[in-house]
């Protein structure tokens, strides 16, 4: 067994095709199936199932995925470890980061970072933090930044949890457009902070079903037996966030996420739990390489100076302090 034998398996367990793993890989094909048959001989099992050009996993090849994922990602910080030992300049980091994040965080943090440190590479991986956390077991990934809210966790106790910052979810709405939730009483008076049932009762942008902001706030309206009133539903970030910005409806998201865009006006929710985490992970039994612990330090610098300094952010973003 070696490491092209693992790289390509791993390929082409992802991708699902023999020929399109071979040409990500830029081998030959009859090359990459020497590989896996290989892989299968040594073993004494059938990786995968072949059938009409779909190839799948058999429950062999199952186990040894993560295994395979495992032991590449082991070789890589092998190589990267050996390259610092000698001096050479150049180093690579694999951060992983939530949709919202690489927009907010991770943009300000990269241009640091780029900025002290040239010659390191950054590969980014953008997924949601469930997805995040699974790679970075597997040992895809040096960093995640992921979120988590006062009810979910990492599942994962082999993960060292660094938190930065807590931030509020918030209400945005077009700033040019008269407000929802201005006061019964005085129209013109913005409300200090948001109910859920007064959130419920106006038209909303919302998310997809596997965002977690979406899971974490139709929980909250079902606890207090709410059913929100929805104008359109599936519709990503951006989108999300240019269909408030016209009008369209009112949508929830992390405050990060609106202080950067003026035409949002940005009201606060009224429960102090519909907030989430930042936290830097990684993987506690591997250790941190010398450019994912620059990266890491850069990145609680950058969290630490939007907490304190941004011009918007007064009451949504607060520095954790770890212990």
């Amino acid at each position: 067994m070696n490491l092209e034998q693992l790289r390509s398996f791993a390929e082409v367990a992802r991708i699902g095709h023999f020929t399109r793993a071979a040409e990500r890989l830029h081998v030959a094909q009859p090359s990459l199936s020497r590989q896996i048959a290989g892989l299968e001989t040594e073993f004494g099992v059938d990786l995968f199932h072949r059938a009409r050009g779909r190839v799948t996993l058999t429950a062999a090849g199952e186990r040894l995925l993560p295994l395979a994922r495992r032991m590449l990602a082991d070789a890589e910080t092998a190589r990267g470890e050996m390259a610092e030992l000698v001096g050479l300049a150049r180093g690579r980091v694999r951060l992983g980061a939530t949709p919202t994040l690489c927009t907010t965080l991770v943009a300000e943090a990269l241009a640091v970072f780029r900025s002290r440190f040239p010659d390191i590479d950054v590969e980014i991986v953008e997924r949601g933090s469930r997805s995040l956390i699974e790679t970075l077991g597997e040992g895809g990934l040096d960093l995640a930044l992921i979120v988590t809210s006062a009810s979910s966790g990492t599942g994962r106790a082999a993960l060292t949890l660094d938190p930065l910052l807590r931030e509020r979810l918030v209400a945005v709405s077009a700033a040019d457009a008269p407000d929802p939730f201005a006061g019964d009483t005085d129209p013109g008076a913005p409300i200090t902070a948001l109910s859920l049932a007064r959130l419920a009762d106006t038209p909303q942008i919302v998310f997809p079903e596997s965002y977690d902001l979406r899971v974490a706030l139709d929980a909250a309206f079902a606890a207090d037996g709410l059913t929100p009133k929805v104008a359109v539903t599936g519709a990503e970030m951006d989108a999300t966030l240019s269909f408030a910005e016209r009008g369209i409806g009112v949508a929830v998201v992390p405050a990060m996420v609106a202080l950067e865009r003026p035409n949002l006006r940005i009201t606060p929710l009224a429960d102090p739990d519909l907030s989430r985490t930042i936290s830097v992970a990684r993987r506690a039994d591997m250790p941190a390489t010398h450019a994912s612990a620059a990266f890491r330090a850069v990145v609680g610098e950058v969290a630490a100076n939007l907490a304190q300094t941004h011009p918007r952010q007064p009451r949504y973003l607060e520095r954790v302090r770890s212990t």
